[in-house]
């Protein structure tokens, strides 16, 4: 039989209600007496990162998970990381960083009602992760919930409450699990890892444009910060353009070192500075870095990840760019190069 960890973090699965609300209180151990039957699946064993509300997830938190995973690797053949939803694709973005290329299957999944609930998609998710780490084919970080399979750097809750709460953003699913049986569409494998990671620079913030928006926001997410990601409308741009007060104070900021990423709030095809105005010259004379086709969720840990390793803009720069399961498809051809 195969061997899995299986890592706890807390999250609405691990959920009992109180009189404050729902909050985390069960163990890996517990998760094994509701669904006997992944008993019947491999051998598991139980290790708890922590047991926290995922609102309370930190990246601090997710260098304790890598670094369970990094040192029992040897011992298993797969983990299961049971997380909250909320923030389960910021956590599956940082250990597509923190642990790359990795041949053996390392699952998040998790629930939108709790595991001791009567009505409950906990224990199908556990059946169906514990599937995906067990069968071998999958390699690397995965989200598994609603019966799909989704790359770790291409995860986004995209519901609130509904069971098939996570997609696929800008990429397709790996597989989908119906019946018990794991049916992959691709097969994201590599015989060179796993690289493991233990830092990440937390100086990474994000500013949501609105319309009307003080570029004073701005101003103190870049004096607090060694890297700003900017959620600009549509394509990508600041208002204003070259003409106004957000693009001095990238060209200061940039000037000093710093890191800015423009990006979209827009969920599917990702942004292209090149089409208006307002973004042209954000990237053909300063310089800012773009997310094309990323996740956010992927941007800042991806950020997170370079800075810990550089502070150097033209190799951050390299590294932001540098794909890392299939986290970014959307480059220019030239623009390797260019960097």
């Amino acid at each position: 039989m195969k061997r899995i960890l299986m890592l706890t973090t807390g999250g609405t699965i691990a959920s009992e209600m109180t009189e404050a609300g729902l909050a985390p209180g069960l163990t890996g151990e517990d998760f094994l007496n509701y669904v006997p039957n992944l008993r019947q699946l491999c051998q598991v064993d139980c290790r708890q990162v922590c047991s926290i509300d995922s609102t309370n997830m930190t990246p601090s938190h997710w260098l304790r998970a890598a670094a369970a995973i990094r040192e029992d690797y040897d011992r298993y053949d797969g983990f299961v990381v049971c997380h909250g939803t909320d923030t389960m694709a910021y956590t599956a973005a940082a250990l597509s960083y923190l642990i790359q290329e990795s041949p053996k299957p390392i699952v998040l999944t998790g629930s939108q009602k709790p595991i001791h609930a009567d009505i409950t998609d906990s224990k199908t998710n556990l059946l169906d992760a514990f599937t995906v780490a067990c069968d071998g084919r999958l390699g690397g970080v995965m989200v598994v919930f609603g019966g799909a399979v989704i790359l770790g750097t291409r995860a986004r809750k995209t519901y609130s409450k509904s069971y098939g709460a996570f997609s696929s953003i800008n990429y397709p699913a790996l597989a989908v699990i119906q019946d018990g049986q794991l049916i992959p569409y691709l097969c994201p494998t590599t015989d060179h890892g796993p690289k493991f990671y233990d830092r990440l620079n937390e100086r990474v913030a994000l500013m949501k444009l609105i319309p009307g928006a003080s570029p004073a926001q701005l101003a103190f997410l870049l004096r607090e910060n060694d890297a700003v990601i900017i959620e600009s409308f549509g394509v990508g741009g600041v208002p204003a353009g070259d003409q106004g007060e957000y693009y001095d104070l990238i060209r200061a900021a940039l000037a000093q070192g710093k890191l800015v990423v423009l990006t979209t709030q827009v969920q599917n095809e990702g942004s292209d500075l090149s089409i208006y105005n307002v973004g042209h010259r954000l990237k053909s004379d300063l310089g800012v870095l773009e997310a094309y086709d990323m996740t956010t969720e992927a941007v800042v840990a991806k950020l997170m990840w370079c800075l810990s390793l550089t502070r150097e803009s033209t190799e951050c720069a390299r590294l932001f760019y540098t794909p890392v399961a299939n986290d970014i498809l959307a480059l220019p051809p030239a623009l390797p190069q260019e960097i």
